[in-house]
């Protein structure tokens, strides 16, 4: 297996889940790790959610790996909430530039972490394909190890440019909205339209998106966010094999459309 290549796997995103709840955030970062979700990304952006993923990883840390973000227009505030970050995790497996934000002022010091120890891989992430010519542009660098972008069946601008150049340059690629911040999954398809991926260890319509995602052999991991641990715990399911051919994903699809 390459060892650059971070999955495929089923994460946890945090944005507008538990944000300060430390309670809540126990609940759901215990399920996913369960049920065997080792990923959890978050970032300064989300309120309070760094802090409460640090003190729900207490007494299993060695069973995730962190992957959050600096955000922050100078370098200043980001040296600042990366000491935060060490404080609650102790290292941090991927620090990614949330939104390109003053990713070409945040590399040199972020570089700096990296080789010693305190930061593992660097990332550079981005929501919107408005940006998505910025984002080629920083992957070229060759200076970051991973990207994070948006990708869904009803997402799918990536595709042009980005996932392309990820395969090429040998970047893993962790996706963001699988699930289209929930829009996809509010009505869901019927049981007999998912019936054909049953094969695959398809139960749910969020399972399938996932895999579907997961089965592009450029992603290396989703991160669908929850506040519900049993959703966390279904959604995991979806990052074991087997995969979907190009037949399974044309119908999924054909149920999101």
């Amino acid at each position: 297996m390459d060892e650059r290549r971070l999955g495929p796997v089923v994460g946890l995103g945090t944005w507008n889940t538990f944000d300060g709840d430390e309670g809540r955030a126990r609940q759901v970062v215990h399920a996913a790790l369960d049920a065997g979700c080792r990923l959890f990304d978050s970032s300064p952006m989300y309120g309070g959610a760094e802090q409460a993923l640090g003190a729900a990883l207490k007494g299993r840390r060695d069973q995730s790996i962190v992957a959050t973000k600096i955000w922050a227009r100078s370098v200043e505030e980001g040296r600042e909430q990366f000491e935060r970050q060490l404080r609650w995790f102790g290292r941090v497996e991927v620090e990614q530039v949330h939104n390109l934000v003053s990713w070409k002022e945040h590399l040199g010091w972020l570089e700096q972490e990296r080789a010693l120890g305190r930061a593992g891989r660097l990332g550079v992430t981005h929501w919107s394909a408005t940006s998505f010519l910025e984002l080629a542009d920083a992957m070229r660098t060759r200076r970051f190890d991973v990207v994070q972008i948006p990708y869904s069946p009803r997402e799918r601008e990536c595709e042009e440019v980005l996932l392309p150049l990820a395969a090429e340059l040998g970047m893993p690629v962790i996706v963001i909205r699988p699930l289209g911040e929930g829009a996809l999954v509010r009505r869901p398809p019927s049981e007999s339209a998912l019936a054909p991926l049953r094969e695959f260890g398809i139960r749910t319509w969020p399972q399938a998106l996932l895999k579907w995602a997961l089965s592009d052999e450029r992603v290396d991991a989703v991160i669908p966010a929850t506040a519900n641990p049993e959703h966390a715990r279904t959604n995991a399911a979806a990052g074991e094999p087997p995969w979907f051919g190009p037949e399974e994903r044309a119908l999924v699809e054909r149920l999101a459309a």
